[in-house]
């Protein structure tokens, strides 16, 4: 039987990742990820996590240990405190550099699929897999593909598009084939203890979805505020620092101007939020570096559909690729939002091609 290592959060989706595995007859050994970090209460849908809302670490341990126990599989705790360190130390400095990080997305390609591969080589396994809703599956060419899951609502293809593609063959996702109900009702009819945990899909580092004061604990010490502005220069307000604000940003600005303004740039130098109208947030262009290729970029297609946040819908438009792994994307319209420091992936139907950091 081929050993899997799957990641183990002690939530619904890895719990049944765990079991069609098994009745798929492989070998499997659970690993739950210890960060040593408090999951938050409620969230914002910044990125899925598969973690019950408001566990602690040691609650989801919990949780895990008892999912493998019954199905009757070893899992394996490990330490990954200082990798998360990291993680959390470039979420802070991103948002203090007027940059929206996506920590999920570094997650999945140093972690979930970085160190976690680095473990099942230690243990001779095959393969990793993971509790997420996507699928790998044939490219034109033959060679294995990320693809999005089969339920559209709950696909994670965008979050995962960092991972090598050299590791395609070695990884299982094994509910990227079912819809979310049907995972659910897996659970409650095998009566596991975690059939009705709740959907998390906050940070996992963060209590109570307060990154502010996340993030005021941990920026350098001093004066943070700065002034708002609006496109033509005028003083309309001040802050308490860029990191309470994203590009696109509407509601939570602290100020009323008789209509809606939106953010429309972050001076970090400056610490200035500039403020303008949804016609002044459109832009039809984006470039993009530290791409990954899921193809060769000699064979691109020259159009792709690009989606540009985790929960925004892939549009159409046309990639030109660029020296020292930069790209740049040019949408046939205009796109609203489009913030430095998230990701913007591009897909071909349903198969992630690859995608980058917004610049």
């Amino acid at each position: 039987m081929p050993r899997v290592v799957l990641a183990m959060s002690g939530g619904v989706d890895s719990s049944i990742a765990a079991h069609l595995l098994l009745e798929q007859g492989h070998d499997v050994t659970g690993v739950f990820m210890d960060h040593g970090q408090t999951s938050p209460a409620r969230g914002t849908a910044t990125c899925p996590a598969d973690q019950e809302l408001g566990r602690s670490a040691a609650a989801a341990s919990r949780d895990a240990q008892l999912v493998a126990d019954q199905l009757g599989i070893p899992l394996d705790v490990i330490d990954f405190r200082a990798e998360f360190q990291q993680i959390i130390d470039y979420f802070v400095s991103e948002y203090t550099s007027g940059r929206t990080p996506n920590p999920c997305i570094v997650c999945n390609q140093r972690i979930k699929f970085g160190k976690l591969f680095d473990y099942a080589d230690r243990i001779g396994a095959a393969f990793v897999a993971t509790g997420h809703y996507a699928r790998i599956g044939c490219g034109a060419d033959g060679t294995p593909s990320l693809r999005r899951g089969i339920d559209v609502r709950k696909d994670q293809s965008y979050a995962l598009f960092g991972i090598r593609r050299e590791l395609l063959p070695r990884i299982l996702f094994p509910i990227g084939e079912y819809k979310k109900p049907q995972i659910r009702a897996l659970a409650t009819d095998l009566k596991l203890r975690v059939a009705d945990q709740r959907d998390s899909q906050e940070i996992c580092f963060i209590n109570n979805d307060d990154y502010i004061a996340f993030i005021a604990a941990l920026r350098p010490p001093g004066d943070a505020s700065g002034e708002m502005i609006t496109t033509d220069g005028t003083l309309v307000g001040r802050h308490d620092g860029i990191e309470g604000f994203t590009i696109g940003q509407r509601k939570g600005l602290g100020i009323a101007l008789g209509q809606p303004r939106y953010v429309v740039r972050i001076e970090a130098d400056s610490r200035r939020v500039v403020l303008g109208t949804r016609h002044e947030l459109a832009r039809a262009w984006l470039t993009a570096s530290g791409a990954n290729w899921h193809r060769d970029p000699s064979v691109l297609p020259g159009t792709c559909l690009a989606q540009i946040r985790y929960m925004a819908p892939a549009v159409q438009a046309r990639i030109t690729v660029l020296p020292d792994q930069r790209f740049r994307i040019d949408f046939d319209r205009p796109q609203i939002g489009i913030a430095p420091g998230q990701a913007v992936v591009c897909y071909a139907g349903d198969q992630v091609l690859g995608g980058g950091w917004i610049d």
